[in-house]
């Protein structure tokens, strides 16, 4: 195996937590948000790992674009209702400002009432540090409904918390 193969793939070991918690966005259900990790990685090593790319904005990406296959198949396949959300671990490390005033119960609460786009925006931007530029190329949408869908976001926190406002970060 080449040198750079190796490290590509060392890279992509250490990037599968961050993935996750992507997922975990996606998804907000940690069986399936492990099983798109799952998907996620079966496809890129599938594709192979470019080398010519930032790998993690790439998986990312890929990620989300299964995830979309994901959710058009189900609609297909059953009308049944969805599962709750079950939150087995705080995955919401940012914005320690926001979250160190508010209970683990209203981030749940506050995560469910947004939408899956906004959830998405929010673990690129707050929580993997990701531009508005970045997290724009990775959902595939302008950097002006990047912005918007993370206002959205944050005035959920607020609402969910009782502040009045969150501050950006």
């Amino acid at each position: 195996m080449d040198h750079n193969l190796n490290h590509r793939q060392d890279e992509l070991v250490e990037i599968l937590p961050n993935i996750r918690r992507f997922a975990y966005s996606l998804t907000s259900n940690m069986a399936d948000a492990d099983d798109l990790l799952q998907s996620t990685v079966e496809r890129v090593l599938e594709r192979g790992l470019p080398d010519d790319v930032p790998l993690l904005p790439w998986c990312l990406r890929i990620c989300r674009n299964l995830w979309i296959d994901e959710v058009r198949s189900r609609k297909v396949r059953s009308d049944a209702a969805k599962e709750p959300a079950v939150i087995g671990e705080q995955v919401l490390m940012g914005e320690q400002q926001v979250l160190g005033e508010i209970s683990l119960g209203e981030v749940q609460d506050a995560l469910r009432a947004m939408t899956e786009d906004q959830r998405a925006v929010l673990e690129l931007i707050a929580i993997e540090g990701f531009s508005y530029k970045e997290a724009a190329e990775v959902l595939d949408v302008p950097v002006g409904t990047v912005m918007s869908r993370l206002a959205r976001a944050r005035s959920t926190l607020a609402e969910r918390s009782g502040q009045n406002e969150i501050p950006a970060a």
